[in-house]
């Protein structure tokens, strides 16, 4: 039986490139605050309850468990990287590159302004396995929207890469890295690497520009 009792994802994308407040709820911001400094084991649900300022008994009206918790926040993150790659892709049209392009540039974006909540990525491991199998099935749509897109360049010529799947993966393991390394304070803005990341995934599926492109 799952133990997620609640969503509370963030509002619809206004435009894929705008991050504002995360609008998480009191305690599922707390629960990621802590979770990002200790670890989910080094973590307790008393912890969090006494970061929020309400009692256990309290926390529990809202979640049913501190594994409640992170699952809500990775599918939360996971899906509002969906919705802004969709709308980026959507932005973007029918041209393979140019849909490429926006995508990985939306997913790094999504790394650099969520970063905190991005990281929990790594507490995949933490996950019960009904949960551990809804995330991985929507991180699994991720790397398929990508792959349709690089396999359509490649139908077409702009994408040589021999390797699409493992190439996808490849990309997407470099994107993903952002929220390991990325500070606000640091020489890069979110944007530049954004457009760095860009450059480095072309290459990456082996970017053909057309013809009469000097």
């Amino acid at each position: 039986m799952s133990t997620h009792t609640r969503q509370d994802a963030a509002p619809p994308v206004e435009h894929w490139r705008s991050y504002g407040p995360l609008g998480l709820h009191p305690i599922l911001l707390h629960a990621m605050e802590a979770f990002n400094e200790h670890g989910y084991h080094g973590t307790s649900v008393r912890d969090i309850a006494g970061r929020v300022g309400v009692t256990v008994p309290a926390l529990y009206y809202h979640y049913a468990n501190k594994q409640a918790l992170l699952a809500t926040l990775l599918e939360t993150s996971i899906k509002d990287v969906l919705d802004r790659c969709r709308a980026a892709a959507a932005e973007a049209g029918d041209d393979p590159p140019a849909r490429f392009c926006r995508m990985v540039e939306s997913i790094v974006l999504s790394m650099a302004h969520r970063r905190r909540l991005a990281f929990l990525d790594t507490e995949i491991r933490s996950l019960e396995p009904e949960n551990r199998a809804r995330y991985v099935a929507l991180r699994d749509y991720l790397e398929h929207m990508l792959l349709d897109t690089v396999e359509a360049g490649r139908a077409q010529g702009a994408f040589t890469t021999p390797i699409p799947a493992d190439a996808v993966r490849a990309v997407l393991i470099m994107c993903q890295g952002v929220a390991n390394w990325f500070r606000a304070d640091g020489p890069l803005t979110a944007e530049e690497v954004a457009e760095r990341h860009v450059l480095l995934s072309l290459g990456t599926v082996g970017h053909r520009p057309p013809p009469d492109t000097p």
